[in-house]
């Protein structure tokens, strides 16, 4: 019988460059692809698959997904693991796989924020959901403001311990609330590998608090996730709103985040990018890529189409020093 898939057999040797991740011996992928939308039980399993096996043939090898990533919640997982399962088993070990817990997951006081309890068994939902016996990087998805640091951090140490993730990660956590994670972590020789948050042309805050800084004076990595600004730095909004956009179909893009000024931004930023032969999606990915202490840039996509258009952010990588200072001041900064 015929292998269910068979990857490219010269994905290592095309334009995908890796990055070291903090001080540690793992190397990341430039883009790493997210499974946030796209891939729940609301969409088509041919088009997941079609995805995941065209990022990996391109030398993607890190996929970063969530437990309550779909819709519904844990389907994504669901079809990460039907698509490990069939085509991808082969090849587990040249693949890093992250999932995250502390968003709202499941119904009563256990399915949500830092308790070790939601912890502990949200990662042996994911593994099951994967089919994998363990992850590479489990996160801390949010800070819990009402659980004691110690409780949530101590459990992402017990399960390193146990086997169940090789390496434990913080999202979104505040700068200060890092830093004592940082150190309790390190004290417990598991240091946190990865901090994930926000960053692109609109959204800088990792880099103006410091939270970058911090994170590589501790030795972590820093992997930017949104960094389309959830598709207003793209060429979807210059003429308006469409009906299929995902500001038209409600959700995290909010209808007044696309204000006048925001547009005339975008506006005079698609000009620059087209001055550089790029998209405006190209040239905003490739100015993440352009902060050299990032590590990875995790970006989505709805077809292989748009996966292979983001990949071409790693063609036309150098800025000059004028092209950066008009991209700041389109951007009002």
């Amino acid at each position: 019988m015929q292998p269910f898939y068979t990857p490219c057999s010269k994905r290592y040797e095309q334009k995908m460059r890796y990055r070291r991740c903090g001080k540690s011996g793992i190397l990341l992928p430039e883009l790493s692809l997210g499974l946030w939308h796209n891939f729940g039980d609301v969409d088509t399993l041919a088009n997941s698959r079609s995805l995941i096996h065209r990022a990996f043939d391109s030398g993607i090898t890190h996929f970063d997904l969530a437990n309550n990533y779909g819709p519904s919640y844990g389907s994504a997982e669901e079809t990460f693991g039907y698509i490990m399962q069939k085509s991808l088993a082969p090849f587990r070990d040249e693949l890093f796989i992250s999932t995250k817990a502390g968003h709202d997951m499941w119904q009563g006081p256990y399915g949500t924020w830092g308790s070790r309890k939601h912890l502990m068994a949200s990662i042996d939902q994911s593994l099951k959901r994967m089919n994998l016996e363990y992850v590479d990087i489990f996160y801390s998805h949010r800070y819990d403001p009402d659980t004691p640091l110690e409780e949530t951090l101590q459990a992402l140490v017990d399960i390193v311990r146990k086997g169940k993730a090789l390496y434990i990660g913080l999202s979104k956590y505040p700068k200060d609330m890092a830093a004592k994670a940082y150190q309790y972590l390190a004290d417990r020789d598991v240091p946190c590998l990865l901090y994930q948050d926000r960053f692109s042309i609109f959204n800088r805050e990792p880099v103006i608090s410091g939270k970058v800084e911090s994170a590589a004076n501790n030795g972590s990595g820093f992997i930017a996730f949104s960094p389309l600004a959830q598709g207003l730095l793209t060429n979807r909004y210059l003429n308006g709103i469409p009906e299929d956009s995902r500001i038209a179909r409600g959700g995290f893009l909010k209808k007044e985040q696309l204000t006048e000024e925001r547009l005339i931004q975008i506006r005079t930023l698609n000009q620059i990018a087209l001055n550089r032969e790029q998209t405006l999606a190209e040239m905003s990915i490739t100015w993440c890529l352009h902060h050299k202490e990032l590590t990875s840039v995790i970006i989505g996509a709805s077809s292989t189409t748009q996966l292979e258009c983001n990949l071409k952010s790693l063609e036309n990588t150098h800025f000059t020093s004028e092209e950066l200072l008009l991209i700041d001041n389109a951007s009002g900064l």
